[in-house]
């Protein structure tokens, strides 16, 4: 089983178009690949603190309808944040977010299984980079990395973060214990300014990680492993939002590797730069699948299965 660790909120999308319209949406960066997993049959269980209040009960019959399974989430008695999502007339999407004493910042360490016994755990975002709670995540992490594949997105929301330089800190310690890092080129730029990506992820490659995919929205991915480094193209699609788009990436990219074998530790160890490169492009046809449609709503598998099934082990 994968599990995902993180925020659970409420993407209220706002479309220029119709400013005084806006639709509620499941969502939250963690949650999202968690949806992305169930939906595509992997099993998978999200770890998240789920408030009492309307938008948390929306949020648990959402995951739990996705084969999600919630037996970690804790009952959080704050209430749910709220990220209002502006999408421009191509699709692009700003955030900004009403997370002031909300439930997914308040982990405990006694809320977290101490051996859940995971394959994988993949986490990023805000509820690993924010206090309080997020120092508890990371050495929950930390201590379950050796035997359990870490997987890590950082997914910068730089208006929340603060300090770059306390942010990049934190960052390199994540990265010590992180088996898998998918990262977005404007996320890169905001950590690394100036620098190259691709000496960047080779740079964490040398350090240890087996796999860095560095995601450049409709310009394709740079893969980077021992042995391997490559590009792979976007898939075409007619978009109406990107909201989503980069979880379901991460969730597309988990699922391969879990049907393919590649994904506890000694297993990833040894993936092929052709395994690899199947691997992403199948994450970038889930990807597409998300930008196709409103809101971050991945493709369930039946969906996927008539184009790609060459490309997916167990199909």
């Amino acid at each position: 089983m994968i599990g995902v660790v993180g925020e659970a909120l409420i993407d209220l999308v706002v479309a220029e178009s119709e400013p005084s319209r806006p639709v509620a949406h499941p969502g939250g960066s963690p949650m999202n690949v968690a949806v992305t997993l169930g939906r595509l049959e992997s099993p998978v269980a999200f770890l998240g603190r789920l408030s009492g209040d309307a938008f948390g009960e929306l949020l648990r019959g959402h995951v739990q309808a996705s084969g999600v399974d919630l037996r970690w989430a804790a009952d959080a008695l704050e209430p749910t944040s709220l990220a209002v999502v502006s999408v421009a007339p191509g699709g692009g999407a700003d955030y900004s977010f009403h997370v002031h004493r909300t439930a997914d910042w308040q982990w405990s360490a006694t809320e977290l299984p101490a051996a859940p016994g995971f394959d994988a755990v993949h986490a990023g975002s805000l509820a690993l980079a924010l206090e309080p709670g997020g120092p508890v995540v990371a050495d929950w992490l930390e201590g379950l990395s050796g035997s359990t594949t870490i997987s890590l997105d950082p997914n910068v929301r730089p208006e929340l973060l603060g300090d770059r330089d306390r942010y990049r800190s934190r960052l390199d310690r994540w990265l010590g214990f992180a088996d898998l890092v998918k990262i977005s080129d404007e996320d890169l730029a905001w950590v690394r300014p100036g620098c190259d990506a691709a000496e960047v992820a080779r740079g964490w490659v040398a350090r240890g990680r087996r796999l860095v995919v560095v995601t450049h929205g409709g310009n394709g991915s740079q893969v980077f492993g021992n042995g391997f480094e490559f590009t792979v193209a976007a898939h075409t699609v007619d978009i109406v939002d990107t909201v989503g788009a980069g979880d379901s990436f991460s969730g597309g990219l988990l699922h391969w590797l879990d049907r393919a074998d590649r994904l506890r530790p000694e297993q990833l160890a040894r993936l092929t730069g052709g395994e690899a490169r199947e691997a992403v492009e199948f994450a970038s046809a889930v990807a597409a699948a998300t930008c196709s449609r409103a809101g971050a709503n991945p493709p369930y598998r039946s969906e996927l299965a008539a184009a790609y099934q060459a490309s997916v082990p167990g199909a």
